[in-house]
């Protein structure tokens, strides 16, 4: 099964919102209005897409990708959301994206921030080869909770190796 990815277009929203607002996603972001999303389709520094599969074109998630305009090279990988679990689309994603951060943009850097109660994702991020540089402890108020995030990022010369 070949995934790919393609520009969110205005009418895929509704998806969007669906897959980050499901149960067994939503604790795991910071979820946005269908509306901040929309904002996102305009913004030059973000690259917002639908991961689905080649054969059918059935989106399988999305993803967002900020720091388009980084004069750092400095690319931060903003979200994966998948809609269906246990497939292997987030390892494919993530490759992909590696891919197209390094070899077609050039990236020096490719950094992402992850829940620390994220134990899936934290799991794949790792074992593509990030590295944690740090938590910023405490740093989300979800109710009455702190929630903490754990910075991955990954280097051209690292990804290269």
């Amino acid at each position: 099964m070949t995934i790919r990815l393609r520009l969110t277009v205005p009418t895929d929203l509704p998806f969007v919102c669906d897959v980050e607002q499901a149960p067994e996603n939503a604790p795991f972001l910071v979820v946005w209005s269908e509306e901040r999303h929309r904002e996102a389709l305009d913004d030059p520094d973000i690259l917002h897409m639908i991961a689905e599969k080649a054969e059918t074109g059935h989106p399988v998630g999305y993803v967002i990708i900020a720091g388009l305009a980084n004069p750092h090279d400095s690319i931060e990988l903003k979200r994966i959301t998948i809609a269906v679990k246990g497939q292997g689309y987030g390892r494919s994603i993530l490759r992909q994206i590696k891919q197209w951060a390094f070899q077609e943009r050039k990236a020096h850097r490719l950094w992402l921030d992850v829940k620390e109660t994220n134990d899936v994702a934290r799991t794949l991020y790792l074992s593509e080869g990030f590295r944690v540089e740090g938590t910023l402890r405490d740093c989300l108020k979800t109710g009455d909770t702190y929630e903490s995030l754990l910075i991955l990022s990954m280097l051209a010369d690292e990804y290269e190796s």
